[in-house]
């Protein structure tokens, strides 16, 4: 995305991510994962225990090697959405304009879910198209792999067993 020129239609439609993954998993199941803030700091597998803490309302994901991650939980609506603003990280200060990341768990017919996700408000980020289009090109990647690890775990979560 480098010295390319964008009409001002093309930057409204950058301004925002949207992916979406199929799991074969009930929805309380992914709810579980995607009710966690910053689930997606990681390493491409989600971590059973995150190191996760609060501070007031503010959820803080410390990342080994990354550093920390700030979160507002936005909205929670079990088990069909939940919406989380970045409000730090390592690179970014929480003064700083930042990008709401929403994900809605849609049933299918025939059983499972499809995971939606959509991270939007790029260009807050930065006066400059070309400073918060390399954000978001960083960001647009990271979700194709943070969706297959969200996959990945919830699939593979043992499923819970019921006594008569």
């Amino acid at each position: 995305m480098n010295d390319t020129t964008y009409t001002a239609a093309e930057l409204d439609e950058l301004d925002r991510i949207a992916r979406q993954i199929d799991i074969d998993a009930p929805a309380e199941r992914v709810w579980d994962l995607i009710a966690r803030p910053g689930w997606y700091i990681n390493d491409g597998v989600v971590e059973d225990e995150p190191d996760l803490h609060y501070e007031g309302d503010v959820s803080v994901v410390r990342h080994p090697s990354l550093g920390e991650f700030r979160f507002r939980t936005v909205q929670l609506d079990k088990p069909r959405y939940a919406a989380f603003r970045w409000i730090g990280t390592p690179w970014r200060d929480g003064a700083t304009p930042s990008t709401l990341v929403e994900f809605w768990i849609d049933e299918r017919e025939g059983g499972g879910v499809t995971l939606r996700v959509v991270e939007s408000g790029f260009a807050s980020l930065a006066d400059d198209p070309a400073a918060w289009l390399k954000e978001r090109e960083g960001n647009d990647k990271g979700w194709l792999a943070e969706l297959e690890a969200a996959k990945a775990f919830v699939e593979s979560a043992p499923v819970p067993t019921t006594r008569p």
